[in-house]
């Protein structure tokens, strides 16, 4: 039988020898034959219609893992996975051009400057769930505070504890336009002090911080860890926070796909937390303009690791009370395993004479 050597063989089925060899070594597609001296690879001619699906499916971006699976199917079978794979891509793909326009709008729109007076209405509720042997998530929500932190080490619950008490003088704090965002960095520096004098050990003990202040037109968040902050807004979901985690960064960089990220040994490895540590990370921090209906959500990774965000989509839509809300996403991540403490903040904008 004529044999094609791999450099052939790559440019017959327009794969690299890198690639090759790569899935070679995970047993996706092994050569015809192997030099026992030189170890130089041979491919069979037949092997071509196998290769060229594999760099198809490659390039429709489709998992290592995945491509195995479906390169063992009859053709029928496989051709319905790759319907299914497609149909999520592009379902991943809506999500994120609503949230791109949504970007673009909130850009773009010029400072309201009615009258309207608004204000919040709000729940906030945390609990253990069913594996983790103690909570160490902080859930708050007051008149003008909102925040979420999700304590971890030895020392977690009283970091989330410290980092969210820091935070709660804000609620009474006179507020003076233009210099909100600098008064929640100050805050921030005054959790991150609080922290380091709740735990004794900064490389093991820390906690997230996801927290919103209102202004009365404006909420002002500031945001470190992997707990999120969403918002619904005219019946859409969009996610306001950018995970700081090391599985976020190789999605960030093309280096992982969202499908691979979810099962990644690493996914909740942290690039920013509030330790304690020096120097001290910097998190996010930015305005977003109020539109009365908005629903804003902030929560642990409890909830967002394992309820999908179409179905914390459908809860806030369909539940109208912030209290009934958050009862309804920690039950929800309870049914899905509650692998981990969960904690929800729902808070409602609406105009002072709809009480």
């Amino acid at each position: 039988m004529d044999m094609l050597t791999i450099g052939a063989f790559a440019k017959a089925c327009r794969l690299s020898p890198k690639a090759l060899r790569l899935y070679d070594e995970l047993e996706l597609l092994r050569p015809a034959r192997v030099d026992p001296e030189s170890g130089y690879r041979y491919y069979a001619p037949e092997q071509l219609e196998q290769a060229r699906l594999v760099a198809w499916l490659r390039r429709l971006g489709m998992p290592l893992a995945r491509i195995r699976e479906v390169c063992a199917l009859e053709p029928a079978s496989a051709a319905a996975e790759i319907r299914a794979y497609w149909a999520r891509v592009e379902a991943e793909t809506a999500t994120r051009r609503d949230l791109a326009a949504f970007l673009v709008d909130h850009l773009s729109q010029v400072p309201r400057k009615d009258t309207t007076m608004l204000e919040l209405r709000y729940a906030a509720l945390s609990d253990t769930g069913l594996v983790r042997p103690a909570n160490q998530d902080t859930a708050y929500a007051g008149t003008r505070v909102l925040a979420v932190a999700d304590g971890f080490g030895p020392a977690g619950a009283p970091a989330s504890t410290a980092a969210v008490e820091a935070l709660k003088f804000l609620d009474t704090e006179p507020l003076t336009a233009g210099s909100v965002l600098n008064l929640l960095e100050d805050a921030v520096q005054g959790a991150t002090q609080a922290v380091q004098d709740a735990t004794r050990n900064p490389k093991e003990d820390g906690t997230t911080l996801t927290a919103m202040l209102w202004t009365g037109s404006q909420l002002a968040l500031v945001h470190i860890g992997d707990s999120r902050a969403y918002l619904l807004r005219d019946g859409s979901l969009f996610q306001i926070t950018h995970d700081h985690t090391m599985v976020q960064s190789m999605i960030d960089e093309g280096r992982l796909t969202l499908e691979e990220a979810t099962a990644h040994p690493q996914r909740a490895l942290l690039l920013k937390a509030l330790t304690g540590a020096a120097p001290a990370p910097t998190p996010d921090v930015r305005l977003h303009d109020a539109q009365p209906g908005d629903r804003y959500l902030l929560c642990s990774d409890g909830l967002s690791s394992v309820v999908p965000d179409s179905e914390i989509q459908e809860t806030l839509t369909t539940i109208p009370a912030p209290e009934q809300a958050v009862r309804a996403l920690i039950i929800a991540a309870n049914n899905s395993g509650g692998p981990d403490n969960v904690s929800c903040v729902v808070a409602d904008v609406v105009t002072a004479e709809s009480r």
